[in-house]
């Protein structure tokens, strides 16, 4: 039974596999990877383990001494190859309308290099009011703290983590690598099967429903 209404949240959202399905455009700039360099990368594999940073992905294709270079070579191709290819997953500009529309603020904490995640969600429409990349687990708490955010959402064990680390309320999604059992395993405070079920959370959670973050 609600109990009090909280006040409208800060939301930390991750990106690849929670806002974006983005396996068909990342699949086709490993692809592309591949012809440029002669090495080759099985990007069906590749994509069924994102989150990590780029340069986990490609320790197991590249030598040490090239991955650096490789992953700017990457992100340099990444535009082109894949933020047309990438789409919305269910739910993502609905949670982030959610957020908003409860007198809260939406951002974007992720992995990926920041410019390109940037460019899609511009190319998508979506809308946050701040996009922070280049942090992964532990380091997302840097940016949720900073922002003072109360829930943050990803579908990565990483996510729950970067979330525990900032006092945040963990709230993963089941629609990236991660399955619900992994998730609450590694100790998400909510596990939902897609973001199409987060406005209704959300609303729940406004009303005092579940559980409330760590830190006020």
């Amino acid at each position: 039974m609600a109990s009090s209404t909280r006040p409208a949240p800060t939301v930390g959202f991750d990106l690849d596999m929670t806002l974006i399905d983005s396996r068909p455009g990342i699949h086709a700039c490993y692809r592309a990877l591949t012809e440029r360099t002669g090495t080759y990368v099985d990007a069906d594999l590749a994509v069924t383990r994102l989150g990590p940073p780029l340069e986990e992905e490609l320790a197991h294709w590249f030598p040490a001494e090239e991955i650096a270079a490789t992953a700017e070579l990457y992100r340099a191709m990444y535009p082109t190859h894949a933020i047309a290819a990438t789409p919305a997953l269910p739910g993502a500009r609905e949670s982030v309308e959610a957020v908003r529309a409860a007198g809260g603020r939406a951002l974007v904490v992720t992995a990926k290099y920041e410019p390109n995640a940037k460019l899609h969600l511009a190319h998508l429409g979506i809308e946050p009011d701040a996009v922070v990349g280049d942090l992964w687990a532990e380091q997302k708490a840097v940016a949720l703290r900073e922002h003072g955010a109360h829930v943050y959402v990803g579908d990565h064990l990483g996510d729950v983590r970067g979330a525990r680390a900032a006092g945040a309320l963990s709230v993963a999604v089941a629609s990236g690598p991660c399955s619900a059992e992994e998730l609450r395993a590694a100790g998400a405070d909510v596990v939902l099967a897609d973001l199409t079920e987060f406005p209704a959370w959300l609303a729940g959670y406004r009303d005092g429903d579940g559980p409330a973050p760590a830190r006020a």
